[in-house]
């Protein structure tokens, strides 16, 4: 499992390089990054997450799915309150950037691939499930580290985001054994196919942006890296074997805790006046340092469980 892990991120690694090469050479234009994000959000995920919900019925995966996502919820409110101890004596305008990269993994554009990297089409529908209280805590509980109250526009926004309508309807035609035909199967199969590549390509281009002195200076970046790429997916699995979960979840949420910083950390301290360059820095090396950590972590926890 080890080598395939390691196989798998270098194989995003080159993807991301792509995108870095692309945005470096102009050859896809910040406004095409935007586009492309919005095409993936909107298009490719949902597609993907749509059709990794193409199993038989099964009572076990039925009970895996439940437990995955009282697990989700409960990893996101403990990190929620641990991490107030993280940024302690830390500055204002950073404390929240810090909270929110602590608590809140890349599980889109970096878990997905990764999760079907590993374990194939099933991590997939095992990490759409995770994603459903952690894309409502993220978008709830995330705009009040920044604002100290509740967007419910945000909550709003995230409750109708077609990633999660796509996960709902999936999950629905899972369980009452709903197939779609073979031409929609597979129109929404490959286009939903085009989101590994286009994710790592986006995270390259956004890479590309970031000035490699700024970043390499700053200890708080390192100390985030830390947080999120070491402590966090440990802490993560310590809970977990506790309740005596079932390894194969313990893995998913391990693996999905040990991505780098979400890249809506940047985009949240931006729109609330928080330290926006600190989290594209965070989101910058966390996703760097990833490149390594993802095949320890994951190879920690072939020993641990």
């Amino acid at each position: 499992m080890n080598v395939k892990v390691i196989n798998q991120v270098i194989i995003l690694s080159i993807m991301m390089l792509i995108g870095v090469f692309a945005r470096k050479k102009n050859i896809v234009t910040k406004e095409a990054v935007k586009s492309f994000s919005d095409f993936l959000l909107n298009i490719t995920l949902p597609a993907m997450l749509l059709t990794s919900f193409d199993y038989g019925y099964s009572e076990k995966m039925i009970k895996n799915a439940e437990d995955i996502f009282i697990c989700s919820a409960i990893i996101q409110i403990i990190f929620i309150f641990l991490s107030r101890l993280f940024v302690l004596n830390k500055q204002d305008r950073a404390k929240s950037v810090l909270r929110f990269s602590v608590i809140f993994p890349n599980s889109g554009f970096m878990g997905y691939p990764v999760l079907e990297g590993i374990f194939g089409k099933i991590g997939i529908f095992y990490g759409a499930i995770f994603n459903i209280p952690y894309n409502l805590f993220m978008f709830s509980v995330g705009a009040m580290l920044y604002t100290g109250k509740s967007d419910m526009k945000a909550v709003k926004s995230a409750i109708l985001n077609p990633a999660v309508i796509a996960t709902v309807i999936g999950f629905l035609m899972f369980v009452f054994s709903i197939k779609l035909p073979y031409t929609l199967y597979t129109a929404f199969s490959t286009v939903g196919s085009m989101t590994t590549p286009l994710s790592m390509i986006i995270v390259g281009t956004m890479l590309a942006e970031a000035k490699l002195k700024d970043i390499f200076s700053e200890f708080l970046v390192y100390y985030a890296c830390f947080l999120r790429l070491i402590l966090i997916p440990v802490i993560t699995v310590i809970i977990l074997k506790i309740f005596h979960v079932d390894d194969l979840i313990i893995q998913i949420c391990g693996i999905i805790e040990a991505m780098p910083a979400a890249v809506v950390a940047s985009i949240f301290a931006e729109k609330y006046n928080a330290d926006f360059k600190l989290a594209a820095r965070i989101i910058f090396m966390s996703t760097i340092i990833s490149m390594f950590t993802i095949p320890v972590v994951t190879l920690l926890l072939k020993y641990i469980i």
